[in-house]
């Protein structure tokens, strides 16, 4: 016998997306259950109060720490079927600005933005459905061809990488889900304080511009301009 449950994430599309609690992610997740999905949403603590509605469900994951990995992915499988779309939203910024790296910041960047969100991703590929999504949250402060300053060593080298996780698993996953990178734009985060001051878009702006990308018809292996609405270089 089917459940209410059961029939219900059958007839919607599950999204997955890390780092929920804030920003992006947040106004991601209210934005997504808004247009009839089934939201998982990360943060480290599991608690996201700001989205109430039944097909919202918190989840605790920490991209830092392998044993978090283990254990929200064995939380995912056990409770949905599948998941349509992988949104990789959590990262962090702890050198933005920084006019040189230093040890600890640049090992802490690459643990969350890189490492934990390509190991975590790994995990769940078998369970996204075929003509499923993963988009990776990137920036184009990791395009190569448009870095002319020397700042925030750590962060532009960790979009860098995702940027080629992104085309390493275009490559590999051709023809079944589709993959892309997007820059949100300048956003009115607290990742930095002149975020919040000079940012051009709100966290709703970014995220309705992320979704309307989300449902189009865009080719696997993009690099995606939510502000401009234009493709970036790598």
């Amino acid at each position: 016998m089917v459940t209410s449950k059961q029939a219900t994430q059958m007839t919607k599309k599950i999204a997955l997306i890390t780092g929920a609690s804030k920003g992006i992610g947040l106004a991601l997740a209210r934005k997504m259950v808004s247009e009839n999905f089934i939201v998982i949403g990360t943060s480290r603590s599991g608690s996201i109060p700001g989205v109430a509605n039944a097909d919202f469900h918190p989840l605790a994951l920490d991209l830092s720490k392998p044993s978090s990995l283990e254990s929200a992915c064995t939380q995912l499988l056990d409770q949905f079927p599948r998941i349509d779309v992988l949104i990789n939203n959590a990262g962090i910024g702890p050198d933005l600005g920084a006019k040189k790296p230093d040890w600890q910041s640049f090992h802490s960047t690459f643990e969350v933005n890189v490492s934990g969100t390509v190991f975590f991703t790994e995990k769940l590929i078998s369970a996204i459905h075929d003509n499923g999504i993963i988009l990776n949250v990137s920036s184009k402060m990791g395009a190569i061809d448009l870095c002319e300053l020397t700042d925030s060593v750590a962060y532009r080298m960790s979009k860098s990488a995702l940027n080629m996780y992104t085309k390493l698993l275009a490559n590999r996953l051709q023809g079944n889900i589709r993959v892309a990178s997007v820059h949100p734009g300048w956003v009115k985060t607290s990742i930095t304080k002149g975020n919040l001051i000079h940012g051009r878009l709100t966290p709703e702006q970014s995220a309705e511009r992320i979704f309307e990308f989300l449902i189009s018809d865009f080719d696997t292996g993009a690099f995606w301009n939510a502000e401009t609405e234009s493709d970036l270089p790598w």
